[in-house]
């Protein structure tokens, strides 16, 4: 069960995520594509999917987005009306974005057999503002009207670099009641490494218990997803962005730099006894960036089986040579 597994701290944990289609795309499309989800990933051994509640973020940014933004279906009806068939447990993201106290508190109410969420606060302060509404009022709220709710909180490792609290921010949300923490997509691995290491030696000083970290890690299979990535926050090292650029190959030099920063992050993190495990997602909606984040997964879960000892062999390579294709 991924609530036990999640409450007992365990290391290991495995999740795959979906952005619900788009709200104008016809029903019965809307039926092809979740039964094309459902069919790739019913036989892998994920601990559960994740379900993205996409929000309009042009006031956290003055850069013009790459994608055009569209609403999408929310993840929480998307779940319950097209993917019963698909019996892995569904965490839905719910973002706090232009809502208000009395809102939120309807969604609670209206979505009591949710048994898993990760709360997202706004993306600016402006939202905040409008609605004088925030996160921690969220956690406030919840714990209020629908205590049995397993949430979790989102983690940024590149915040960390720039503010150097993002450990204490994941301390601040487990006393609101986070009980796992999922973070943004890694690209840079000295910020997530950073990051765990606050992480472990400030558990360690205050005598605190560690909670899971779930990884995200994304294929990128051209020049605008990875432009797409940037504008979303994600920090891709300048060395790292000039070899993909100039990549024969980008997305098969992505997918083996996201193999050796989850071989990384497992090395150190199990060397610590942090409990650590992956999420794996596609930025983009195309056929082979997708397929090429279902390999991902695969080669993560086949990882967090063997451990990287058996692996040693054919990941000495730097992640200069892995992206050399």
């Amino acid at each position: 069960m991924l609530r036990d597994k999640i409450l007992k701290k365990e290391s290991g944990i495995v999740f795959y995520s979906l952005t619900p289609p788009k709200v104008n795309t016809d029903l019965e499309k809307i039926k092809v594509i979740a039964n094309k989800q459902i069919e790739r990933l019913r036989s892998l051994n994920i601990d559960g999917l994740l379900l993205y509640d996409i929000q309009d973020e042009s006031s956290r940014t003055d850069k013009e987005r790459t994608f055009a933004f569209t609403p999408t279906i929310a993840p929480e009806n998307y779940s319950r009306n097209y993917l019963t068939e698909l019996k892995v447990p569904k965490i839905i993201y719910k973002s706090m974005a232009n809502l208000t106290q009395g809102q939120f508190v309807d969604w609670l109410l209206s979505n009591q057999d949710i048994e898993y969420a990760v709360l997202v606060g706004a993306s600016s302060q402006q939202q905040v503002q409008l609605t004088n509404f925030s996160l921690h009022d969220a956690y406030d709220i919840k714990n209020k009207h629908l205590e049995p709710l397993l949430i979790g909180g989102v983690t940024i490792p590149e915040r960390h670099t720039k503010k150097g609290d993002e450990h204490l921010r994941i301390f601040n949300k487990v006393d609101k009641g986070c009980s796992f923490f999922v973070s943004q997509c890694v690209y840079s691995l000295n910020d997530t490494k950073n990051l765990l290491s606050d992480f472990y030696y400030t558990t360690l000083d205050n005598g605190r218990a560690f909670s899971p970290i779930i990884f995200t890690l994304a294929p990128c299979g051209s020049l605008k997803t990875l432009q797409f990535m940037e504008w979303l926050g994600i920090e891709v090292p300048k060395w790292l962005y000039n070899d993909l650029k100039h990549s024969k190959d980008i997305l098969t030099a992505s997918v083996n730099t996201c193999r050796n920063i989850a071989i990384e992050i497992m090395d150190y993190a199990t060397g610590k006894n942090i409990p650590i495990g992956f999420n794996i997602e596609s930025v983009s909606i195309k056929k082979e960036e997708i397929e090429a984040s279902n390999q991902l997964l695969i080669d993560v879960l086949k990882l967090l089986k063997t451990g990287k000892s058996e692996n040693k062999s054919e990941n000495k390579a730097s992640h200069i040579m892995a992206i050399d294709v």
